[in-house]
């Protein structure tokens, strides 16, 4: 199906709606694409501003492909520095909760990088537990639907080794200023982290020391801009914290560590 004259084609329609990687983005539908039907409509989706991920219905995170179903927030590139962040201190066999995971992607990668891991995940969006599924059906990981800490099993409480946050973090005014694609086809939920974007990272840490265990880290990502506060606000909670920020992929992790049973916690987070 796929001829230089039909890419040609398909990128200029591409081009015409907008889209600024058209050539690389036409290739990606025409592989995609079963048959001529399907390839236009997935034209037209895309040309509509429908995210690329969910038109193809996958996105790559981590150097995996994953599942993306419509409706669900599609993991972005700059995650990819939580992600380093999770593998640098994740050993096999570990305890690991993909806290508001989306879609999963997080905890995929992690598994797929650290084998061995006790993996569980939990979001509060229906879709996003269900790709969440998906993705991790494969490594063995266990999804759960519900709000934050409350849809972990009991059972994990004060055991959890490594627990990687991607809470939303756009404050509610900004939103408005988020490009369509976003602000149209993903949910607010996984965006509006209230009036300074940190009100869901502040129940996460409020909450954390009792499910972490000893030595536990959490990782939460932020926005540049809100890390240092983010920080502040762990160890207002008795966790030692530091803020990393990655300029070139506009990304920020906090890293926060629970003290160990006998040795006091030093700074290595």
């Amino acid at each position: 199906m796929t001829t230089p004259r039909l890419g040609d084609q398909v990128a200029a329609r591409l081009r015409q709606a907008g889209c600024v990687f058209a050539e690389e983005e036409a290739a990606l539908l025409l592989e995609a694409a079963p048959g001529r039907g399907e390839l236009e409509t997935m034209i037209e989706r895309r040309a509509a501003g429908e995210p690329l991920e969910h038109v193809l219905g996958w996105a790559e995170f981590g150097g995996l492909r994953l599942a993306v179903e419509p409706g669900v927030f599609v993991p972005r590139r700059r995650s990819e520095f939580l992600l380093r962040h999770a593998v640098a201190r994740t050993a096999p066999g570990a305890v690991v909760v993909d806290l508001c995971c989306g879609s999963g992607a997080i905890g995929a990668a992690l598994a797929a990088a650290v084998p061995g891991i006790e993996l569980h995940a939990a979001d509060l969006d229906e879709a996003a537990v269900r790709c969440a599924r998906r993705n991790l059906a494969a490594c063995g990981g266990q999804v759960h639907r519900g709000d934050l800490y409350g849809a972990l099993p009991a059972g994990l409480r004060g055991r959890i080794d490594v627990l990687v946050v991607s809470a939303p973090y756009v404050p509610t005014g900004a939103i408005a200023l988020l490009p369509a694609e976003a602000r149209l086809h993903e949910p607010h939920l996984a965006l509006d982290g209230g009036a300074d974007g940190l009100q869901v990272v502040r129940r996460v840490l409020a909450g954390a020391h009792s499910w972490l265990a000893p030595g536990g880290v959490l990782l939460a990502e932020t926005g540049p801009h809100q890390a240092h506060q983010a920080a502040r606000i762990a160890a207002g909670h008795h966790l030692a914290a530091r803020a990393h920020v990655e300029d070139d992929l506009a990304a920020a992790v906090v890293a926060t560590k629970t003290a160990e049973r006998r040795t006091p916690w030093t700074a290595t987070c």
